[in-house]
């Protein structure tokens, strides 16, 4: 039986445009650039660049981060039993054009919108360290 190759070529062309969407709401934030503080978090909570950068672009909840000038996104992790928020915080940079990643997280549970989820005292006074260097 023949295979429809109009259709595999369809699926084709759509992938390739979905790929380049998404390249293409990267380029329009400009460059990434990521501090140590979440380089290290993104480790201990086992999430990696891709995630984080799914959480920037389409998140769950958007709100004002801990950090003043800062924007954290939230996206639904986890199953029904063990519910999982991942919370990216970060600041939008003029010059140079381009977002900088202050941190990232994996949150157990689920926060009632409009609040903060708690962060260990440590944790902030981390953050609010590699921030204002």
């Amino acid at each position: 039986m023949p295979r429809n190759t109009t259709s595999s070529a369809f699926f084709q062309r759509e992938t390739q445009n979905r790929r380049r969407r998404l390249e293409d709401d990267i380029r329009g934030m400009g460059k990434i650039f990521w501090t140590t503080h979440s380089k290290q978090k993104m480790r201990y909570y086992q999430l990696s660049e891709k995630r984080v950068l799914r959480v920037l672009r389409k998140p769950n909840r958007k709100e004002e981060g801990i950090v003043d000038g800062t924007i954290a996104n939230m996206q639904i992790a986890g199953t029904k039993k063990r519910p999982t928020e991942v919370w990216t915080m970060y600041v939008i940079l003029k010059r140079p054009k381009g977002v900088k990643i202050i941190s990232a997280w994996r949150y157990p549970g689920r926060t009632p919108q409009g609040q903060r989820p708690i962060i260990p005292d440590d944790v902030l006074k981390d953050i609010l360290k590699e921030h204002l260097k």
